[in-house]
């Protein structure tokens, strides 16, 4: 909305500020973070009259987790509407890889509202069933996908070696949705743990920040080696409200949280990395940066297989942060090295702009 009307003023005075992505990041991000703060008391009251008992909590889980009943869920809410609301603000509209971005952060958190409605009116924590849930995710990921890669080769480039590619023509539609798919299901796997999901999304958040602006130049993205996405810098705003709503509702999920972001945000924030991700070229520095969600998700997969084929366990409980509870560490004691385990990844994938 404010940068087309700069656009409209051909920015004149102090609208010549919104020509440069590095300030609308940084207004995004300020926008986000107060919305989010604004709204996060009443939304929070409103979820808790609402929802009665809040999110139903395992009984096979954590027992350290009972004492967390009665927290409302769907706090996901919270962050769309702060990043939805600070990209009306300061983003190209006119931009395809915003909407496509928008499509899946929209449409992942609606289905993850299902789920969360689900699991709320049902008093269990099981939610939609997952072929439902996973053939409606395809259906915004393929959407998105093909939105985006519209604007792009079918190219999939290897990170450590500079103009090395894999063209996978037609099939880049197909492995763009999975990719979006499987960052939305690995994110949500991560969540489940106060704030644990949440920062290493931020920090996820800022890397492709860096990432999508140095790639939507064509003389750094040169200077680096790496693919030169037109258009793609316009994704660092989104980043930044990505960063900016995040932020915010850290603020009332820290322990104790006072809230759950539900399906509803982890998917949607998950997916929204997915996106800009694949808009930015960055499929496989999205493996490394998130790979703590990647842990995570690998870790349901290997117990899943491992006990339909034996009968035992690889992990006392998976997700994998529930097995180092089990094993005694403290929830804050499994948050806080999972945070710097995110931080270390993403000063790798941010390496790989480089060691090309």
């Amino acid at each position: 909305m404010l940068y087309l009307l700069a656009q409209w003023f051909h920015y004149e005075g102090l609208t010549n500020l919104f020509r440069y992505q590095s300030f609308r990041s940084g207004a995004a991000m300020m926008t986000a973070l107060v919305i989010g703060l604004l709204i996060g008391p009443r939304f929070i009251s409103m979820l808790r009259v609402r929802q009665g008992k809040g999110q139903p909590i395992r009984a096979d889980g954590p027992q350290t987790h009972l004492a967390k009943r009665g927290t409302p869920t769907m706090g996901g809410l919270m962050i769309l509407t702060a990043l939805v609301g600070s990209m009306l603000f300061w983003m190209d509209l006119k931009n395809p890889f915003v909407w496509a971005c928008v499509a899946v952060t929209i449409g992942f958190g609606a289905i993850g509202f299902l789920d969360d409605y689900d699991k709320v009116t049902k008093r269990h924590h099981a939610g939609l069933s997952s072929k439902v849930r996973l053939l409606l995710e395809f259906v915004v990921a393929g959407i998105a996908a093909w939105i985006i890669v519209r604007q792009l080769n079918t190219n999939l480039y290897v990170p450590f070696l500079s103009n090395h590619y894999i063209p996978l023509g037609p099939f880049y539609y197909v492995f763009a949705a999975v990719v979006i798919v499987g960052a939305g299901n690995a994110v949500n796997l991560t969540d489940g743990l106060d704030g644990l999901a949440t920062f290493p999304v931020i920090i996820a958040a800022l890397t492709f920040a860096i990432i999508c602006y140095l790639a939507g130049r064509a003389d750094y993205a040169g200077y680096l080696g790496i693919p030169h996405v037109p258009r793609a810098g316009e994704l660092a705003i989104f980043c930044a409200g990505i960063m900016g709503a995040g932020l915010a509702f850290l603020w009332f999920n820290a322990p104790p949280a006072a809230v759950f972001m539900g399906d509803t945000g982890s998917l949607a924030l998950g997916g929204a990395l997915g996106a800009i991700a694949v808009a930015a070229h960055h499929e496989i520095v999205l493996a490394i940066v998130g790979g703590l969600f990647v842990l995570e998700a690998v870790s349901v997969i290997v117990q899943v297989f491992w006990f339909k084929r034996t009968g035992r366990r690889v992990f006392r409980m998976a997700p994998i942060h529930h097995h180092f509870e089990q094993l005694g560490w403290k929830e804050s004691t499994v948050v806080i090295r999972f945070w710097i385990v995110s931080i270390v990844l993403a000063v790798i994938g941010l390496s790989t702009l480089k060691l090309r």
